[in-house]
């Protein structure tokens, strides 16, 4: 069940009303969940109901993404603003230093919350911002060419290919090692996250100078890498322990670049490992 939040945030126009759309569930100590760019808050169901059992689970529809609105006029997709608007979003939902797990994007600013002390714990699967140029131009390439596929394929289309596995593999393959499990309804959904993100082209120009560079001291930071990542080389992961040395850095194996589909019980022992 999804609900709604608003808070403001300051901007050189003064005050400005971000909302951000969300859904919480379970009970313990809080968990916070950021998806990755294009994605949906539902790229974390299939490890919800196991995270839940022992964490107060909060999945969160980035802004411009999901069904959060885009933000509004004088505050950009960057990391100067969506780390305090996720700070904000806490302060508003009373939640004090949550644990916080994320893939991808959401990886990167997970540890970007972890670097600010806003959080108690990190778990990043497959961040991004431990890339080299090369490797960074070939992922925004891969993105914005699913970007395009997205738009440009009509729902009809995307609804037939979704009821096979050849066809949700056609897809997904990107993101999932295994697209089979992901079930026809998940697929048409992403797709058409995907392609309806307002938050996505201004994200990924964002992206263009992003590189983390900072250890994170003080809090448990754990790293999660799947075997078969095909948008961010599991290379990356050997970078990220070498910037946060103290960091626990993780395999997934036979897990792509979105692992929560790909092994939810395995995914979920590590967030929950992580998050002690």
């Amino acid at each position: 069940m999804s609900a709604t939040v608003s808070f403001s945030l300051p901007t050189s126009r003064g005050p400005r009303t971000v909302t951000v759309s969300y859904a919480r569930v379970g009970t313990g100590e809080p968990l916070l969940l950021l998806h990755g760019i294009g994605h949906h808050r539902q790229a974390w169901d299939p490890v919800l109901h196991i995270l839940a059992a022992e964490r107060d689970v909060i999945a969160v529809d980035l802004p411009g993404f999901g069904e959060s609105p885009a933000l509004p006029d004088g505050l950009t997709y960057d990391l100067s603003t969506v780390v305090p608007a996720l700070g904000a979003l806490c302060e508003a939902l009373g939640i004090e230093r949550p644990h916080v797990a994320g893939n991808s994007l959401g990886g990167l600013l997970a540890l970007e919350l972890g670097r600010e002390k806003l959080v108690r714990s990190v778990t990043a699967l497959s961040p991004a911002g431990f890339w080299s140029p090369v490797e960074r131009r070939y992922a925004f390439g891969v993105l914005s060419a699913m970007r395009v596929g997205a738009r440009r394929l009509p729902l009809p289309v995307v609804e037939r290919l979704s009821r096979t596995a050849a066809g949700r593999a056609a897809l997904t393959s990107t993101i999932y090692a295994r697209p089979g499990r992901r079930s026809p309804e998940a697929v048409v959904a992403e797709t058409l996250a995907l392609a309806h993100a307002e938050g996505f082209a201004e994200t990924l120009r964002a992206g263009t100078t992003i590189q983390f560079t900072d250890d994170i001291a003080g809090l448990p930071v754990t790293v999660a890498w799947g075997s078969r990542d095909r948008l961010l080389v599991r290379r990356q992961g050997i970078r990220a322990k070498h910037i946060i040395p103290r960091a626990r850095l993780v395999r997934l194996p036979g897990c792509g670049h979105v692992p929560m589909n790909d092994d939810p019980a395995l995914v979920a022992r590590v967030i929950l490992d992580g998050s002690r």
